[in-house]
């Protein structure tokens, strides 16, 4: 075998035919790194795939002809390198693979350490009763925004270091699902008090509404009549049922003065589409995700606290609600100008994470040059 890794399958794992790629960042992941690497010298092919039951039909939200995916078992003997991202491969399916020389790498692109802390001090099975962490993995990739968290309880399970990789994004989806939308799905300012949106997934402590809903009343409490609308999303059932977040936002002027809605999930470009001026957002240990760049993508102001993206937007540091306030009051003051100008600034400074960028491929290159040279666990 060459040091090039010629066939490359990257796993996914699907629940329906005809899945939503709006429903979790964990597919696009997996097709924005197959963008990636089938521009990296020596790599002949790259396919997704799908690691269940799930039969793959062309109700697939995206084109099998542009992203060939395949069920595990048709293409098990046609691959060099295996990338374990959205499917996981049992103990029997690695086994076969390994005796066929293939790699195996791990690609981490989730902060499993907060999600396994907070589930088991919860008392919320995860695993249901069984757990199989692989110990034959031949690499272990990690993207920056989880590493600070789960770097060390990756390693330490997987049995393997990890390095940090770069992170891929490709606007591909959101262009396609902007040209069903008014305006293709970019920001068009509009005069006025500004609607506000907040769109954390609300699934635990990493990507939690409160801050954003904390920074919008700091800047209602100072200018009222500048802010229309606090659109928090995926927020209906906390709204309805929890009593201690119920308690929390009765506490806020712009909740008291019926200046707040709470309501269910909604896909991103969409629902900012149907009346948003600008989003705010926070996270704690997730400094860079899809999210941030499918907002300035098309142009819309993201107030944010991002530290591995601070050039976006407008940045705040940290949980400092009253920096952020006052950001969100500059994108306030701010919005109605040159929207085209804008959203090509901000494009621009995306382009560092883009499958084509030449350092983004480079860098991938190398780490599978890398890794078909080290022996095989």
């Amino acid at each position: 075998m060459t040091a090039h890794a010629r066939r490359i399958g990257i796993t996914i794992g699907l629940n329906r035919a005809d899945e939503s790629l709006w429903t979790n960042g964990i597919k696009q992941n997996a097709v924005f790194l197959s963008d990636t690497l089938r521009r990296c010298p020596g790599v002949e092919r790259v396919t997704l795939v799908n690691t269940t039951a799930v039969p793959v039909t062309s109700a697939l939200p995206w084109d099998v002809a542009r992203w060939p995916t395949c069920a595990f078992d048709e293409v098990k003997d046609d691959l060099d390198v295996v990338i374990e991202l959205g499917g996981q491969l049992d103990a029997a399916r690695t086994d076969y693979l390994k005796t066929r020389g293939v790699r195996l790498v791990s690609y981490c692109c989730g902060s499993e350490y907060v999600h396994a802390t907070e589930a088991i001090l919860a008392g919320r099975p995860v695993w249901g009763g069984g757990l199989f962490v692989n110990p034959r993995y031949d690499d272990l990739w990690v993207i920056p925004q989880v590493a600070g968290n789960s770097r060390p309880y990756f390693e330490v399970l997987r049995r393997v270091p990890a390095r940090v990789v770069p992170f891929v994004w490709s606007p591909a989806f959101i262009d396609e699902r902007g040209r069903a939308l008014p305006d293709g799905g970019v920001h068009v300012p509009k005069r006025g008090p500004v609607r506000l949106a907040v769109m954390e997934p609300n699934i635990n402590i990493v990507k939690f509404c409160l801050y954003p809903a904390l920074i919008a009343e700091q800047a209602y409490r100072a200018r009222p009549d500048d802010v229309a609308l606090l659109q928090v999303t995926n927020a209906l059932a906390l709204a309805q049922q929890n009593p201690d977040f119920i308690a929390l936002m009765n506490q806020l002027d712009i909740v008291r003065d019926h200046k707040a809605v709470f309501l269910g999930r909604y896909d991103t470009p969409a629902f900012l589409a149907h009346g948003v001026d600008i989003v705010v957002s926070h996270q704690m240990e997730n400094p860079l995700n899809y999210f941030y760049l499918e907002v300035c993508w098309l142009g819309y102001p993201l107030v944010h606290n991002a530290a591995l993206c601070p050039e976006l937007g407008y940045y705040y540091r940290a949980n400092d609600v009253s920096e952020g306030a006052a950001r969100l009051l500059e994108a306030i003051d701010a919005r109605l100008g040159d929207p085209h100008a804008w959203r090509e600034r901000q494009r621009a400074m995306i382009a560092r994470f883009l499958p084509d960028d030449p350092l983004v491929v480079s860098t991938y290159a190398t780490l599978l040059d890398a890794l078909m040279r080290r022996p095989l666990r």
